[in-house]
């Protein structure tokens, strides 16, 4: 058998290990953390495109950040927060509380124009889900033309989801500036306005989480609106860890952005490539293990595995696609299940006839294709005994005889009745 190139480091890195005659099946992802980075290097130049399509509907609502920041930053230099400390004139009673009021003020002023942008972004995303969602199920996909699909058909479900976020956001955000300012003019009890903080800031943290399964469930199942909500509630709290954890993965580049400095410029810069495609394609392929887990595995015809290959005896069970294709090879024998057929792992290759050629060319054509025909050829005969070829033989050798078998009992059977309708039979005799 002829030797198969071998290829060097990088090669390898890039287009995996050496192919063998289970090429095909070995190297397709077998869990989510495979899919996901099959995706992530494989898609990467699609997962930029689209991250810059959705970008283009975030313009709004970066904007309207990036106005809210500088407005803050204006009024912290006009406002006499801190006059007469350390000497001078004694603080004003009257300043007592001016902070959080402008920050309570500025969170109402902003906080509309936020809603307003999050609608807006909403189209976006209604485009990027449908496109990431694809991915994980490993279809086929155009970029723009999913993009605008998605849009189509998710557009009214991701507002009706971002809508409530952004609302729900917005009264949180308020009602912690509210206790803020109360607890600066001493206008309440400071215990409960200190659980109403805490309190507040829990509940983001839940409408956050809410949110995404709202978003990745209205992109994998046709839901109503309160249906989602209710749905949303149920993974928040059943999946509780799990969603901490993948959260946080799929926060980080947000988390750069906050850290400032040379690191906020690394965030900055992956956001504008492919910071929002990679948020969301984690989310997705994490809650697609938990539809497959919750949804999919207990529902007649439910799609489990979608996107991955599991392979057996590996803790779960084959994907559906795999299952169809042994259930084929196991139904009718194929020729090439059969016997083993050479992979093109080496530098054989059918010699090309020039376009002027003569009998020497013609000559080597010959010779190269006996030398394939004979190469396959020995391949096969040293991998004929291997145990999967073996056994896929002798399964149809035993299906063949138990039919012939069958079908000679139903001779016997049909000769018997003849015989004793010519009263022939132990029966026909006493006639």
């Amino acid at each position: 058998m002829a030797t198969g190139e071998k290829k060097g480091f990088i090669a390898r890195m890039l287009e995996g290990k050496e192919r063998d005659d289970a090429y095909a099946r070995s190297t397709l992802p077998s869990n989510r953390w495979g899919l996901f980075w099959d995706i992530f290097k494989g898609r990467f130049s699609k997962l930029v495109i689209l991250n810059l399509l959705m970008l283009i509907f975030f313009i709004p609502l970066i904007l309207v950040i990036v106005f809210r920041s500088l407005y803050i930053q204006v009024q912290s230099g006009l406002m006499p927060f801190a006059s007469g400390m350390g000497g001078g004139f004694g603080a004003i009673p009257n300043l007592a509380g001016l902070q959080e009021n402008v920050a309570m003020s500025t969170n109402l002023m902003f906080g509309l124009f936020i809603i307003v942008a999050c609608v807006i972004a909403a189209v976006g995303l209604s485009g990027g889900i449908y496109v990431i969602r694809n991915m994980v199920w490993t279809e086929g996909i155009f970029i723009a033309n999913d993009f605008w699909r998605g849009i189509k058909i998710n557009f009214v479900i991701v507002m009706q989801s971002t809508l409530f976020y952004a609302v729900m956001l917005f009264l949180f955000t308020m009602s912690i500036s509210w206790a803020n300012y109360l607890l600066s003019v001493d206008g309440g009890v400071a215990f409960l306005l200190v659980t109403s903080q805490v309190l507040s800031y829990i509940a983001i943290g839940v409408v956050t989480v809410m949110y995404l399964w709202m978003l990745s469930m209205g992109g994998n199942y046709k839901l109503k609106f309160f249906q989602l909500l209710k749905n949303s509630f149920l993974m928040t709290f059943g999946l509780i860890f799990q969603n901490i954890f993948f959260i946080a993965l799929m926060a980080i580049p947000l988390i750069l952005l906050l850290l400032g400095s040379f690191f906020m410029m690394i965030g900055i810069v992956i956001m504008i490539l492919f910071g929002i495609s990679f948020m969301l394609l984690v989310w997705f392929d994490y809650s697609q293990w938990a539809f497959d887990k919750f949804f999919e595995s207990k529902r007649e015809g439910g799609k489990v595995n979608r996107g991955i290959y599991a392979k057996a005896g590996k803790g779960g069970a084959e994907s559906k696609a795999v299952q169809e294709y042994n259930a084929a090879l196991a139904s009718t024998k194929s020729e090439l299940a059969s016997r083993p057929i050479k992979p093109i792992t080496d530098n054989l290759k059918v010699y090309e006839l020039p376009d002027a050629f003569s009998r020497e060319d013609l000559k080597k054509l010959r010779e190269s294709k006996t030398a394939i025909a004979e190469d396959s050829e020995r391949y096969e005969n040293e991998h004929k005994n291997d145990k999967k070829y073996v056994e896929y033989n002798a399964m149809f050798e035993q299906q063949e005889a138990e039919a012939k078998a069958a079908e000679e009992a139903e001779k016997g059977k049909k000769s018997k009745k003849s015989k004793d309708k010519l009263g022939t039979g132990p029966k026909g005799e006493g006639k």
